[in-house]
């Protein structure tokens, strides 16, 4: 018998088994989906005249998340990353677009049905309209990328679909602590968002729908009325005043802070959870 035969195969490195452990994939995940974006919008505000910071430095930091999230899932957990596979892709992101436009709407109907929402005045240009897109859409890639094909997908695998729902719900929330005007309406909302999030996610198991949705949202209320949103100051095309108490109108918080709001989507998450896939993972 030769020497050949009696050698022990390698075992896995530590990197390799370090990968291999759900806690430490997402703890992963989180710095290489964070670092590029990160870096991308620093270099940018330090090397970059502030007249040509327009526009793409924030298309490029999403670009760049994508990126790198498709490399993480590519060589570390050595598979093809279907949920961002482009086949049906405009399809789903319109439905998530529509959906979220909806959501939107039908928020402000209410409140403006209250009393509490009236469109005071419009801009006089539609650029206003226009300027959140980059940002929201580099928000909405990234932010989708990171709670649910990283955390959620992720815990999922591992501790099933309820805890997967509770971990995104809570990091989610936590994320938006160091917002300005946060309240605790203002994380209850952004609670009950993240599982809509996941709910769209969970419908699908790709990013296009919840990402549509989540553009569309933010778009609403960052470019079309000029409201706080998630606590950063109003910038839309058209001008709103909001009147009566603040667990009503949200406050300097946005309507992401508002009864209203809460109970639209509230009502949205149990619809969709509802109805979500057979397939997932009660552990």
């Amino acid at each position: 018998m030769s020497i050949a035969q009696h050698m022990v195969p390698p075992g896995p490195s530590l990197f390799a088994r370090l990968c291999a452990h759900p806690a430490a994939r997402v703890v992963l995940g989180i710095v290489v989906t964070m670092l590029p974006i990160t870096l991308t919008m620093l270099l940018a505000d330090i090397l970059v005249p502030k007249p040509l910071r327009v526009v793409w430095p924030m298309l490029l930091a999403a670009a760049l998340s994508v990126s790198a999230y498709r490399w993480f899932v590519i060589r570390l957990e050595q598979r093809q990353p279907t949920e961002l596979s482009l086949r049906g892709a405009a399809r789903e992101t319109g439905i998530g677009v529509a959906f979220g436009a909806a959501l939107g709407l039908t928020v402000a109907g209410l409140l403006a049905a209250a009393g509490a929402f009236v469109i005071t005045g419009s801009s006089d240009s539609w650029s206003l309209l226009l300027k959140c897109l980059p940002e929201q859409i580099m928000v909405a890639c990234f932010e989708e990328i990171l709670f649910r094909a990283v955390v959620f997908r992720i815990v999922e695998q591992r501790w099933g679909t309820r805890a997967a729902l509770l971990t995104s719900m809570v990091l989610f929330a936590l994320a938006h602590l160091s917002n300005d005007n946060i309240s605790v309406m203002g994380i209850a909302m952004t609670g009950i968002a993240s599982l809509v999030f996941s709910a769209c996610y969970l419908r699908t198991r790709r990013l296009w729908l919840p990402m549509g949705l989540h553009f569309a949202w933010n778009s609403t209320y960052d470019g079309l009325f000029a409201l706080p949103m998630s606590g950063h100051a109003a910038r839309g095309w058209l001008q709103v005043s909001l009147s009566g108490p603040e667990w009503l109108t949200g406050g300097g918080y946005g309507v992401e802070a508002s009864v209203v709001t809460l109970v639209v989507w509230g009502a949205a998450a149990i619809l969709m959870l509802r109805q979500r896939p057979a397939n997932v993972l009660a552990h």
